[in-house]
């Protein structure tokens, strides 16, 4: 436990530092937590892959990073059951006052390796459970069953979305009082659509003019959906001939994304730019978010999108919901319904005045709600009182 100006040692341990939302989270953290109170390591495993590395950019921001090579995000009782002492020794040997994991691996490793250290404060922030209604039943509760004994070993569970908190109560994980709202949040003054302007981003990315730009800031993966992205896309592409589409991001679907471009006949109506780290640059060519997402915690890119003035359509899943409010900052649908998503992407096409509107309406509620001040605000807050338990 810290005195005087002793600085409390943080760790957090991540499965794996590939471009996405609880990665960057992480980040953040590590960056921004007050350097005159905290010493803040993380560790992580090697895997990166199609779905683009941070572990560099960490490394640049000045980091502590150490990675771990046997974790790794599948499961591998032999790569595991290395892990695990490999982790114990690290924590012991940086005696730290906070173990935080992230991520369903890492969560599980990371949580035991703390409770066998004797670390004093272990928590655990949940970008979106583990389990949910795509995967078999079995492994449901499997992972279900691997989250009531890890929240034994947790003294506070952090959620980005409120909705988590009715998930994981529902499921008997944990107790109410170990649950903490703190939204995943972006830096608003990165996120302002007068930082670039419209018309020369799009000449630059070569979109025909007078085009209604409808894209996407994303992972090419099974969760992210994105060859229901393009079915709604070949839907919309029929009734609007000035619609243009802009997906940003590559992952393990690349192939599969490539064949269904060509199968509804986009592929003079589609860029795909593959992976980029100026996710604000690229919405400023955007007109409209359309997110096909099938399970989420807190997608970062919605309230990115929002302080854009861009108005989202998405399905409903977890944390879309709160973020978006149907009809005032953009749409809702229900996850599967294609023609209702392309309906309503087809309404903001034909009404530019209606986008007008729910953007700035959007701009207004990520300003409020998702301000990256406010979270580290809250995450210090958390720990300080943990430490002085």
């Amino acid at each position: 436990m810290t005195t005087g100006k002793e600085l409390a040692r943080v760790l957090h341990p991540i499965t794996r530092l590939i471009v996405g939302g609880a990665q960057e989270n992480t980040l953040y953290t590590a960056t921004l937590l007050d350097p005159d109170r905290y010493q803040v390591d993380v560790i992580c495993g090697p895997q990166t892959g199609s779905e683009g590395s941070l572990i560099e950019e960490a490394r640049q921001r000045g980091i502590s990073l150490t990675i771990l090579p046997n974790l790794l995000r599948q499961i591998s009782p032999r790569r595991d059951l290395r892990a695990l002492p490999q982790m114990v020794k690290i924590i012991r040997q940086g005696r730290y006052d906070i173990v935080h994991t992230h991520s369903s691996k890492a969560g599980i490793i990371g949580r035991l390796a703390a409770r066998l250290a004797g670390t004093p404060v272990i928590v655990h922030t949940v970008h979106g459970w583990s389990f949910h209604e795509y995967m078999p039943a079995s492994t449901r509760q499997l992972y279900i069953w691997l989250e009531r004994w890890m929240a034994r070993l947790t003294d506070a569970l952090i959620v980005v979305t409120g909705r988590d908190i009715d998930k994981g109560l529902q499921a008997g994980i944990g107790r109410a009082g170990q649950y903490h709202l703190i939204r995943s949040a972006i830096p608003l003054d990165e996120f302002q659509p007068g930082l670039y302007e419209r018309e020369a981003e799009r000449a630059g990315l070569g979109i025909p003019d007078g085009a209604a730009v409808i894209g996407n800031v994303g992972r090419f993966s099974a969760q992210k959906n994105p060859l229901d992205w393009i079915r709604v896309a070949g839907q919309v592409a029929a009734v609007c001939p000035q619609a243009f589409f802009l997906m940003v991001g590559d992952g393990p679907l690349r192939g599969e994304v490539e064949a269904e471009i060509q199968k509804q006949g986009l592929d003079k109506r589609i860029l795909l730019t593959g992976l980029r780290r100026d996710a604000a640059r690229m919405m400023a060519a955007m007109d409209i978010f359309l997110l096909t997402s099938l399970w989420e915690g807190l997608p970062r890119v919605i309230p990115q999108a929002m302080a854009m003035n861009l108005p989202v359509v998405a399905n409903l899943a977890d944390g879309t919901a709160e973020a978006i409010q149907d009809g005032i900052n953009g749409y809702l649908c229900a996850p599967g319904d294609l023609a209702q998503m392309a309906g309503q992407v087809v309404e903001l096409v034909n009404h530019p005045l209606k986008r007008l509107e729910m953007g700035a309406n959007g701009r207004e509620i990520a300003a409020r709600d998702y301000d990256l001040k406010t979270m580290i605000a809250q995450i210090d807050q958390l720990y300080t009182q943990l430490l002085t338990r």
